[in-house]
């Protein structure tokens, strides 16, 4: 009799988008959209990114404890900025040399990845999607997901993530959205 091969494919799909705020009388907000105390009735999109990432060796491992071993439902993930430097399958979040967590946000902590319905072997945040409310200037060349909501912290199991297509700029008062789709097929 011959064998049946199952394989298996994980993907996470990426998209950031980064918005800048306008008060009513055009001028442009400079503080993190969260804390500004007048109305934004005017915003634009600066620019959008969208990418595929690497699921590292420890994501891996993670979907295949939690799925045909332990069934775990937690932890839950967070989303993180990164600079320059490529994530690559060996990283993980206390030892990854070739890049760096970056916080040019408010937020206190890195914001949840808040997944939606399962179905057709996918979920997304889209309803829910990771908001980062920029406080400074800085340059952002990627993101990731991690176990630990702790920001900048370098604890947990890092997931995995990937760089944009090109670095991407981002100013005081700007909001990033930014939402993944996990699939495996």
């Amino acid at each position: 009799m011959g064998k049946t091969e199952i394989s298996m494919k994980v993907s996470h799909f990426w998209e950031v988008e980064c918005y800048e705020h306008f008060h009513e009388d055009g001028e442009r907000c400079s503080v993190p959209h969260d804390l500004c105390l007048l109305e934004h009735p005017f915003s634009k999109l600066k620019w959008r990114e969208e990418f595929k990432n690497i699921v590292v060796t420890a994501g891996l491992n993670k979907y295949l404890d939690a799925t045909l071993k332990t069934g775990l439902t937690t932890p839950l993930w967070y989303v993180g900025l990164k600079d320059t430097g490529s994530i690559v399958a060996g990283d993980i979040m206390s030892s990854h040399a070739g890049w760096a967590t970056i916080t040019p946000y408010s937020n206190a902590t890195d914001p949840a990845f808040t997944p939606g319905t399962i179905s057709g072997g996918s979920v997304s945040n889209s309803a829910a999607k990771a908001v980062f409310n920029i406080n400074a200037t800085d340059d952002v060349y990627g993101a990731f997901m991690k176990d630990d909501n702790t920001k900048g912290g370098a604890t947990g199991t890092l997931l995995g993530g990937a760089d944009f297509g090109t670095m991407r700029a981002v100013l005081s008062g700007d909001t990033l959205n930014v939402q993944v789709t996990c699939t495996l097929t």
